[in-house]
């Protein structure tokens, strides 16, 4: 077993560099590559001395200064420091309290419903993963603002972004077009939408099949006008509720879907739509609950459409 000295593992290489490398731009030759056995072990055992003392074991001695200065010139030197820029990222920001932004938004910047037709033209911009990375990033970043500081409802997002926040030379032209016709009002509709369909991650307790019974029922209430308002509810309670890892411990699978959304909706004091009473299948189970919301979507997408 080789112990370090706590010297040389408390000093972090110069990341001040001005040998960079875009991710997008790298090449075989900037990246570090070695084999253990055939690179690293002949380096250190070549820096090591040993020693043999009658009727004790054999001793060993390394040189680290040693080694630490030919690793460097052997596998560093001359090579880059690697950025990420050109490349797309999503950032985790899953410890962000949504429930709370969401509320503030709404007291502070009255919503508005995105139509279906919004809806689909959002979609329709946004046709490739670095593109709808940047949206969310724009979004969150709408979120945050928008949260702390309110905001006109009637302002085109694109015109808060360019007049309140300056950014207007750090926009993609795609996103300035997806945000031109959507405005402060409908902001937390957007961001929860978005990132509904890209970043919650359910336990499969609530990824269950339903039965052609379930379908049948879910027909009918998908006749009524307003439906689509009671799917964005859905979406807020899984994105804001379900999709923790310790979700099944708070919102039991077994429960209904009509049990946890009362329940939801008095945490936010707001009442039940008497449609949703009325006509809202009773048998749903929580574990079918993300099935249940891609098959509305679906169905009433496919009949639009159609």
């Amino acid at each position: 077993e080789l112990k370090i000295p706590e010297e040389f593992c408390n000093e972090d290489l110069d990341k001040n560099s001005d040998y960079t490398v875009a991710l997008d731009d790298l090449m075989e030759q900037h990246v570090i590559c070695y084999d253990v056995e055939k690179d690293l072990l002949p380096l250190v055992l070549s820096n090591c001395q040993y020693s043999l003392e009658r009727g004790h074991e054999t001793l060993s001695e390394y040189d680290l200064p040693r080694i630490q200065q030919q690793f460097l010139t052997r596998f560093l030197q001359g090579k880059p420091l690697i950025t990420r820029t050109g490349i797309p990222t999503l950032i985790n920001t899953q410890q962000r309290d949504y429930g709370s932004i969401f509320k503030t938004i709404k007291g502070k910047v009255s919503q508005d419903l995105l139509v279906t037709l919004t809806q689909n033209s959002v979609s329709r911009e946004l046709d490739s993963y670095s593109e709808v990375c940047e949206a969310l990033k724009v979004v969150d970043l709408l979120l945050g603002f928008l949260s702390l500081t309110g905001g006109d409802p009637r302002m085109p997002v694109v015109t808060y972004l360019k007049d309140k926040l300056k950014m207007g030379q750090s926009i993609d032209e795609h996103i300035q077009k997806v945000s031109r016709s959507r405005e402060d009002r409908q902001i937390a509709v957007l961001g929860s939408g978005s990132y509904l369909r890209l970043s919650c991650e359910l336990s499969l307790e609530y990824q269950e099949p339903l039965t052609e019974q379930n379908k049948t029922e879910l027909k009918g209430f998908m006749s009524h006008s307003k439906s689509h308002q009671w799917l964005l509810e859905m979406h807020e309670f899984i994105l804001l509720n379900l999709s923790h890892p310790h979700a099944t411990d708070r919102y039991k699978p077994s429960w209904g879907v009509k049990e946890a959304m009362d329940l939801y909706m008095d945490q936010k004091q707001e009442e039940v739509p008497v449609y949703v009473e009325q006509i809202f299948p009773m048998n749903l189970l929580l574990s079918q609950i993300l099935e249940t919301w891609k098959y509305v979507v679906t169905s009433k997408r496919e009949w639009m459409e159609g």
